[in-house]
C-alpha cells in the first residue's frame, strides 16, 4: 500500500531564508516531498540511485535541448565521449600556467585589510577571466560579467519573460564567437570554440543549435558555478582558520579539502528527471511523468551516510561526495574545475596570510535556484 507523498513549499519565503536547514529537516522527516513543482528526492541513497537509473529517471526534463545533459541512452553515448575530450587530462594540464597566471592577477589586484565580497570581487572575475582563456573569447570579459549580473537578476525575479530573454542574449555571444571563427576561416584561434565547429557524432557534423548548446552549458552555468564554489571555499576558509593554515603548509591537499568545503555548502542545488515508469521510493509511488529533483546539496549532507554532516573529514567523505553528480550524467567538468578552484586558492593562500570575515558587514545567502553566498564580506591580511 502505497502513503501519500508528503508537501512542502520549496520557494517559500521561510525555506529560501536557510535552504540547507530547510533541506535538512526536510530529510530528517521525510524520503521524499511534493510541491507544485514536482517531487523532491533528499536521501543520499535515492538520489545516487535516481541518478544512476536514466532508464527509470530520464533526464529529458526540459523544452529546450541541452547537450548532453537532456539526453538519454543511447543517444547520450556519442554526445558524450565528444564532450568528454575537451577535458582530458592533457586539455587541463596545458591551460594550468595560464589559470595560474590569472588567478595571481586577480589575487593581487585584491585590497589588503580592507572589506570586499569574494563572490563578486574574487569569484566572478576569476571565473570569467579562467573560461574565457579556455575557450579563447578573450576581449568579451566585462559582456559576460554584465550578463553574469542580469543573468542573476533574472533568475531572483521569478519572471519567465525576462529569463528568457536574458538567455537569449547569451545565445547571441555564443553565435558572435562562432561567427568570428567562420570569418577567420584557417586563421581561427585553435581553441575549444574553433573545434566544435569541425567535430562530428556518428559522422555527422554538429548543428550549430547543438554546438551552441554546449558552449552555453559550458559557460552560462559554470560562471555562475564557479563563482559560487569560491565563494563557498572562501567562506570555510575565512571561519576556519586552523583549516586555512593547514592547507598553508599542505597545498597538496587543496582538491580534497575544496570537495569536502563544497560538499559541506554544495552552492548546486538540483538536477531534474521525469519518470518513465511508475517507481516505487520509501513507502512512496512516483506516477509515470511525474518531475522529480534530485537535491544534492541535501543528500550531500545526509547523516545515514556523512554522520554530523558539518563535520570536515574530507578523506574519510570523499568516496560519497556527491559535489559533481554520479551516473551518466556525472559533471564531465570536474577536471577543469577542480584544476581552477585549487590553483585560485592556492594563490589566495600564498599572497595572504590570513582570511577572515568582515568586521563590518554581514554575508548574504544565495537562493534557489543557487545555493552559497550571494555576498560575502571578508578581509585579507
Amino acid at each position: 500500500m502505497s502513503k501519500p507523498i508528503p508537501t512542502w513549499e520549496p520557494l517559500s519565503a521561510e525555506a529560501l531564508a536557510n535552504q540547507r536547514g530547510t533541506y535538512d529537516r526536510m530529510r530528517r522527516a521525510n524520503v521524499l516531498a511534493a510541491s507544485p513543482r514536482g517531487v523532491t528526492l533528499f536521501r543520499h541513497a535515492d538520489v545516487v540511485a535516481a541518478a544512476r537509473d536514466p532508464q527509470t529517471f530520464s533526464s529529458a526534463a526540459s523544452a529546450r535541448r541541452a547537450v548532453p545533459n537532456a539526453m538519454d541512452p543511447p543517444e547520450h553515448a556519442a554526445w558524450r565521449r565528444l564532450v568528454d575530450g575537451y577535458f582530458a587530462p592533457a586539455v587541463v594540464t596545458a591551460l594550468e600556467p595560464r589559470v595560474r597566471t590569472i588567478a595571481d592577477a586577480v589575487v593581487a589586484a585584491l585590497p589588503r585589510d580592507a572589506t570586499f565580497d569574494a563572490v563578486a570581487d574574487l569569484g566572478a572575475p576569476f571565473a570569467v577571466r579562467a573560461q574565457t582563456a579556455w575557450l579563447g573569447w578573450q576581449g568579451i570579459e566585462d559582456v559576460l560579467l554584465a550578463w553574469m549580473a542580469d543573468n542573476h537578476a533574472a533568475t531572483r525575479s521569478g519572471d519567465p519573460a525576462r529569463t528568457a530573454a536574458v538567455a537569449a542574449a547569451f545565445d547571441d555571444i555564443i553565435r558572435a564567437q562562432l561567427q568570428r571563427r567562420r570569418s577567420l576561416g584557417a586563421a581561427a584561434p585553435a581553441d575549444p570554440t574553433t573545434a566544435l565547429l569541425a567535430a562530428t557524432v556518428d559522422a555527422r557534423p554538429l548543428d550549430e543549435a547543438d554546438i551552441v548548446s554546449i558552449l552555453r552549458n559550458w559557460t552560462a552555468g559554470d560562471l555562475a558555478s564557479m563563482a559560487a564554489a569560491l565563494g563557498v571555499v572562501v567562506g570555510y576558509l575565512a571561519r576556519h582558520p586552523d583549516v586555512q593554515q593547514a592547507l598553508r603548509r599542505c597545498p597538496d591537499g587543496l582538491a580534497a579539502a575544496i570537495d569536502e568545503m563544497l560538499r559541506i555548502d554544495d552552492p548546486f542545488l538540483v538536477n531534474r528527471r521525469v519518470t518513465t515508469a511508475a517507481v516505487r521510493i520509501g513507502e512512496h509511488t512516483l506516477a509515470v511523468g511525474t518531475r522529480v529533483y534530485l537535491n544534492w546539496t541535501s543528500a550531500n549532507r545526509d547523516e545515514a551516510v556523512f554522520g554530523d554532516p558539518d563535520a570536515y573529514r574530507p578523506a574519510h567523505n570523499a568516496a560519497h561526495n556527491l559535489v559533481y553528480g554520479v551516473g551518466i550524467h556525472a559533471c564531465p567538468g570536474r577536471p577543469l574545475a577542480t584544476m581552477e578552484l585549487v590553483v585560485a586558492v592556492r594563490a589566495l593562500l600564498q599572497a595572504t596570510h590570513g582570511i577572515e570575515p568582515a568586521p563590518d558587514a554581514a554575508p548574504v545567502r544565495e537562493t534557489y535556484p543557487l545555493g552559497g553566498w550571494r555576498c560575502l564580506p571578508v578581509r585579507l591580511r
